[in-house]
C-alpha cells in the first residue's frame, strides 16, 4: 500500500468518525429518539449490513453462525451503549475527546498484547 493510499484512507476514517459523531449529535439532540432505542437501531442495522456482506462473500448462511466471538459483541454493545448515552450528556468536544482517547488507547493496548503475545509464542519455539 502507499503512502499516499494510506493517507488518504487515513483521512476517510477520520471523516466518517467525525460524520458519526454529528449524526449521532442529530439524532439524539432534542430528545427525537432516546439513546436505548439509538443503540438498538444502530446495532442491528449494522447486524443486517454485516450480514449481507458475509452472505454476499461466502454464499453461507453457516458462516455467519460460526464467525464471530460473544466478547466482542458484549464490547460493541457496551461500546454503542455508552457513547449513546454519553451523546446525551456530555459536550460535544468532552465527548469528542472520550471518543478519540478510547479509540487509540484500544488500539495502542490491542497492539501490545499481540505483540506481547507473538514474543512468548516465538520465544517457546
Amino acid at each position: 500500500m502507499t503512502v499516499t493510499r494510506s493517507l488518504w484512507l487515513t483521512a476517510l476514517a477520520m471523516v466518517a468518525f467525525a460524520a458519526n459523531s454529528v449524526l449521532c449529535r442529530l439524532a439524539l439532540r432534542e430528545g427525537a429518539i432516546d439513546a436505548a432505542s439509538f443503540t438498538a437501531v444502530r446495532l442491528v442495522s449494522g447486524a443486517v449490513a454485516l450480514g449481507l456482506i458475509l452472505l454476499l462473500r461466502d454464499r453461507s448462511v453457516k458462516a455467519m453462525a460460526t464467525q464471530g466471538n460473544q466478547g466482542s459483541a458484549l464490547a460493541l454493545f457496551v461500546y454503542a451503549a455508552g457513547f449513546s448515552l454519553a451523546y446525551v450528556e456530555l459536550a460535544t468536544g468532552t465527548g469528542a475527546l472520550l471518543l478519540f482517547g478510547a479509540v487509540q488507547a484500544t488500539m495502542i493496548g490491542c497492539l501490545l498484547y499481540t505483540s506481547d503475545a507473538a514474543d512468548e509464542r516465538s520465544s517457546v519455539d
